[in-house]
């Protein structure tokens, strides 16, 4: 694991010092990319940036469980899921 992280106003201010941008502009674009992002995955299309990475939704099954106190089986509904994989160029650049 990574012992360094970078929050959402590290990140903007990173992009608009690469970018010449404002730090405004930047958050709004990151602001609208997380919209477009969720609301895509939320009506089942599949977003893409080739190369990069590509971020889907998963189906998951009802089963059953175990409450792990009682060891009482219990019925765990179906649920949606989402899939992030990286592309090649993402994973050539953390070699």
């Amino acid at each position: 694991m990574a012992d360094k992280s970078l929050n959402r106003s590290e990140l903007v201010a990173a992009v608009a010092a690469e970018s010449g941008l404002s730090q405004a502009d930047v958050n709004r674009v990151v602001d609208g990319l997380f919209s477009t992002l969720s609301s895509s995955l939320a009506s089942g299309t599949k977003v893409s940036i080739p190369g990069w990475l590509s971020v889907e939704r998963t189906a998951r099954a009802a089963r059953q469980g175990r409450n792990p106190q009682t060891g009482e089986a219990i019925q765990i509904a179906a649920s949606n899921g989402v899939k992030i994989s990286a592309g090649s160029k993402l994973k050539a650049a953390v070699k």
